[in-house]
């Protein structure tokens, strides 16, 4: 099962920047759990919401031929908790990008104050793993996270 940590995109600048967003409800089941009496989404997710922006941002610099996962977070610093009803900002731009991956600087913001400060690294696979055989023809940017990058045409 897959996941989406964003909503939608609301800027997209290829080869540039992105940014999307994430409205935190009550109705999301690991709210319950993480903690019961005082809900706040875990960071971890917030993180992961970055990468997902981040990682199709880079993904469309080769129109989503190449399989980009995450290769490492460099910095990630949360400034304060998302709870139930924040609509949180991931903004993702690209510092640097190469034949085996590329760097992004991240920040998540809700209501203007900032979140956290993230910077991660992806990795090409194809470029990096090559002649390894795979379980899907791109596992990475299947048809769910393309509806996304769609949305922006509709709301944009």
């Amino acid at each position: 099962m897959r996941w989406f940590w964003i909503d939608k995109f609301e800027q997209f600048e290829p080869g540039k920047r992105a940014v999307a967003v994430k409205c935190v409800s009550l109705a999301e089941e690991h709210l319950h759990d993480h903690f019961p009496l005082y809900p706040v989404m875990p960071n971890a997710l917030i993180l992961e919401g970055m990468a997902q922006t981040g990682g199709i941002l880079v993904g469309q610099m080769r129109n989503f031929e190449e399989k980009v996962v995450l290769a490492k977070v460099t910095k990630a610093v949360f400034h304060r908790h998302i709870r139930p009803g924040d609509r949180i900002r991931h903004e993702a731009v690209i510092e640097n990008i190469s034949e085996a991956g590329a760097a992004i600087a991240g920040t998540v913001t809700c209501d203007g104050e900032k979140v956290a400060e993230i910077a991660l690294m992806f990795s090409h696979v194809d470029q990096n793993m090559a002649g390894m055989e795979f379980p899907e023809e791109n596992f990475v940017f299947h048809e769910g996270f393309r509806l996304l990058l769609d949305s922006l045409k509709v709301s944009g």
